[in-house]
């Protein structure tokens, strides 16, 4: 399973992809804002960092402002990937815009429906929104699951990236499924690498270093 970075914090990039954790980026105009830094400069010292798919959203809600955008950003770099909104207006640009070669995520996914008209479509990649749906008491889990089987069942070439993940239990779970990819906050990926039997056993070796001189040489 590839493991995205859900954020537009170049700092935290840096450090996730320092631990090789980083396969790609997802961000959007809510991560963007939170950086106080304008877009294209965000986006062009993320994709000097990460050589994968940058996702990237577009604003336009109608399909032929959706193309137009999506163009923009693919001309900023060939690893730009589009955000599309799962929307009928945004199935018809994303049909438009794989056939120019332009890959799309489709984004704001809630259903298996929604996923399977996306892969229709014929998106790279479909982003259903896990942690929103169990904001809400649905088990957002499902979701993904239904979609890995639809796409096994037809051999969909379109990848599911399991999104608003809030948990180290989603990234376990997604695994577990065979999602192709898990998009994580940061804070989930360093939550996924700590363990207290693990921060018990460091203190033990360090305890009885010392009673062993503490030394190398």
């Amino acid at each position: 399973m590839k493991i995205f970075i859900d954020t537009a914090e170049v700092g935290e990039i840096r450090e996730a992809s320092a631990m090789g954790m980083v396969d790609g980026v997802t961000t959007n105009p809510s991560l963007i804002a939170k950086t106080g830094r304008p877009f294209r400069e965000v986006i062009a010292e993320i994709v000097s960092i990460v050589d994968g798919p940058i996702s990237a959203e577009v604003i336009s809600l109608e399909a032929e402002g959706m193309k137009k955008e999506a163009r923009i950003l693919h001309q900023i770099h060939r690893n730009i990937v589009c955000k599309i909104p799962m929307t009928i207006e945004g199935m018809k640009a994303v049909k438009t815009l794989e056939q120019e070669g332009i890959r799309c995520n489709v984004t704001l996914a809630f259903s298996a429906l929604q996923g399977l008209l996306a892969a229709k479509a014929g998106a790279s990649f479909v982003s259903p929104f896990v942690g929103r749906l169990d904001d809400i008491g649905h088990r957002g889990m499902e979701l993904a699951e239904q979609l890995v089987t639809i796409y096994e069942n037809y051999d969909f070439r379109t990848e599911i990236i399991v999104a608003s993940i809030r948990h180290p239990l989603h990234v376990l779970e997604s695994a577990l499924i065979g999602a192709h990819i898990a998009t994580i906050p940061f804070k989930v990926i360093k939550q996924m690498s700590q363990h207290p039997l693990t921060d018990k056993g460091i203190q033990a070796f360090l305890d009885d270093w010392k009673k062993a001189g503490g030394s190398l040489t």
